[in-house]
């Protein structure tokens, strides 16, 4: 099984993720944004900030399932994917609250069946964020397996720094009460829509 690998990311391919990120993540705000009932789009607002910094997102095991070398992908609902659909969508911000631009998000997850994908890259992907630190992620509803929870994977680094791997729980879970993985300040929040469901999450990391 491989251990941890670190991305390691040049000045040059920060630049240039925080420019590739910008566009096509501005395009797919209207599918992965909240909707209201006149059919507009909004993402989360930053959170405002207090005197007080925001909490840093707490760290999680990686566990036995993650791959490396995950192709760049913010739609998993590709060809013989089947499940719930999920619109996932946040931002990613320092404790100050401000977002911060180019961090590299690597997701993966079970599953309709409760399966990961080894011979290829089924429900795995990474992606950066933009320059307002935004990330979109369309993907389905995770399989429960073994006992564990329903929840998505997901390992974050921002320029030249240290690699945060942390899970995303959904709200109303039965299990969620006896996986000892589980924590409430990992949840998604989540909203149900005639099209599948919109879930929110920002991460806050730590800058140095």
């Amino acid at each position: 099984m491989p251990g941890p690998v670190l991305y390691r990311l040049s000045r040059r391919r920060f630049l240039y993720a925080v420019t590739a990120a910008t566009a096509p993540i501005a395009f797919l705000r209207s599918a992965f944004g909240r909707e209201d009932e006149t059919g507009s789009v909004d993402l989360e607002p930053t959170p405002a900030v207090g005197d007080d910094d925001l909490e840093l997102t707490p760290e999680e095991t990686t566990g036995p399932y993650f791959r490396p070398n995950s192709p760049a992908k913010s739609n998993f609902r590709e060809p013989g994917v089947t499940g719930e659909p999920v619109n996932l969508s946040g931002q990613v911000l320092d404790r100050n609250g401000k977002p911060i631009a180019g961090v590299l998000l690597d997701f993966w997850h079970a599953d309709a069946s409760g399966q990961y994908d080894f011979n290829g890259f089924r429900c795995r992907g990474h992606q950066f964020s933009d320059t307002g630190g935004r990330y979109s992620l369309q993907t389905i509803m995770p399989e429960l397996y073994g006992d564990r929870t329903r929840h998505y994977h997901v390992r974050l680094q921002s320029a030249h720094g240290p690699i945060l791997s942390t899970q995303l729980y959904f709200p109303g879970e039965a299990r969620n009460s006896t996986d000892f993985l589980f924590r409430h300040d990992l949840l998604l929040k989540i909203r149900a829509t005639t099209e599948g469901r919109v879930a929110t999450f920002n991460f806050v990391l730590g800058t140095s």
